[in-house]
């Protein structure tokens, strides 16, 4: 298929691009940009008012198959990263069973391969079914596809352990990303620690649940070399702890999610289960140091930590509930109102936290909108309205914490090696 991309404002900040440009399309791979380009046979698209972005990338989805269908599906977990702009997704491993040996990871492989909308990663777990206790088969998972390594949802609650890991996992040269979360200390809360949690009558988190774990894992990566990613960051400590590592040298790279950037602990009042979360929403002072870390490059990727569950499981008392909510199909709408439209970031910032800073954390292949790069390619229409409703959502899972927002902007249209997986706001097959 030949494609020109026509006359919309193309912006990578990889190569420092930013200007109204044509590209064309052929054979899956970006052969052209420039301007007044011409296509002799194969389809035009009219970019004009569009912002043309390399393909944006999640490094941290639950896609949830094997195991937990009823909430999500590879296929259906996909065809939602494509309905919110994303090319290209890592899965978490904390599946049932759990992703920890080679043939886990083939399945996961195989199965994108068959019914994947996007680009699929897989990560594979640091231990054995999650246990923390013993190493899971991390050479096996490499040779079937896995590019990094977790037990997302659990912290290793063994500094020993961690260590094991890291150095194992160095060899590989791959990476670990932490689910920073001291157990002792977290115990049964279900909201941040604090004013709040004592008004709601909910046990708390306390910052330091994760901002001790954060200080262990940017220790043991200091020590072994091994490199580390941060999931989900939610604490202005965290934030400064990683902004110091950084300053020495230390391989770590960290995300935050839209709604820890967008929402705090105020938001819970209603005691809706779909802002329950984990970690918690923090206070305002915490989220106005995540969105300080976007600005300063102490923060690498934007991240969703898209969570599904069935109605059946947020329906219940908060404390009941589980942890989590949707976010692939909001992430891009959110950065838009709350960040871009308001000034705060430009588009060559949203291609470093989207695209270029998620695919170097985890060592994933690099996207450019230049000659000879694969076309994965994501197109912005600015000024699109999104009404969030329950209707609105293509994964099968409903519970978001945005449902009732109206959002600015959203993804029209997404390439992942040249074929459309989302065309004029409509996923593909």
């Amino acid at each position: 298929m030949a494609l020109l991309l026509k006359g919309g404002r193309v912006v990578d900040a990889a190569i420092g691009l930013d200007a109204v440009l044509d590209i064309i399309v052929k054979d899956g791979h970006i052969v052209g940009v420039g301007t007044d380009l011409k296509l002799e046979r194969g389809e035009t698209v009219d970019c004009a008012e569009k912002v043309v972005l390399p393909g944006l990338a999640d490094v941290h989805v639950h896609l949830r198959e094997p195991g937990r269908e009823y909430k999500e599906t590879i296929e259906s977990g996909t065809r939602a990263a494509a309905h919110g702009g994303f090319a290209a997704v890592a899965c978490m491993p904390n599946t049932d069973p759990i992703c920890d040996n080679g043939s886990k990871v083939r399945f996961i492989v195989e199965r994108a391969a068959a019914n994947g909308a996007v680009r699929v990663y897989p990560v594979g777990a640091i231990t054995k079914g999650q246990a923390g206790e013993q190493l899971a088969e991390i050479g096996d998972m490499i040779a079937e596809g896995a590019v990094a390594f977790s037990d997302d949802g659990k912290g290793i609650q063994s500094a020993g352990m961690t260590r094991i890991a890291m150095d194992y996992i160095k060899r590989f040269g791959a990476t670990l990303i932490a689910h920073c979360e001291d157990e002792s200390l977290a115990g049964h809360g279900v909201v941040n620690e604090g004013v709040v949690s004592t008004r709601m009558g909910l046990p708390g988190i306390p910052a330091a649940a994760e901002e001790t774990m954060v200080a262990r894992d940017i220790a043991l990566a200091e020590l072994t070399g091994c490199r580390l990613h941060l999931a989900h960051l939610s604490t202005a400590g965290s934030v400064a702890l990683v902004r110091e590592a950084k300053a020495r040298g230390v391989r770590v790279t960290c995300e935050v999610t839209p709604h820890h950037l967008f929402l705090d602990e105020d938001a819970l009042a209603t005691y809706d289960t779909n802002l329950k979360m984990n970690p918690p929403l923090r206070t305002a002072e915490d989220r106005q140091a995540l969105v300080a870390g976007l600005l300063d490059g102490t923060v690498d990727c934007i991240a969703t930590d898209h969570a599904p569950h069935a109605p059946h499981e947020k329906e219940l008392e908060f404390e009941l509930a589980p942890f989590g909510t949707t976010g692939l199909e909001t992430a891009l709408p959110l950065v838009i109102t709350n960040l871009v439209a308001a000034g705060t970031l430009g588009w060559t910032e949203v291609t470093n936290l989207m695209c270029h800073g998620p695919r170097l954390a985890l060592g994933l292949p690099e996207v450019r909108l230049e000659a000879g790069f694969p076309a994965d390619i994501t197109i912005v229409d600015p000024e699109a309205r999104v009404e969030v409703t329950a209707d609105w959502f293509v994964s099968k899972s409903r519970n978001s914490a945005f449902v009732g927002s109206s959002l600015l902007g959203k993804a029209s249209d997404v390439l992942v090696g040249g074929k459309w997986a989302l065309r004029n706001g409509k996923v593909v097959g």
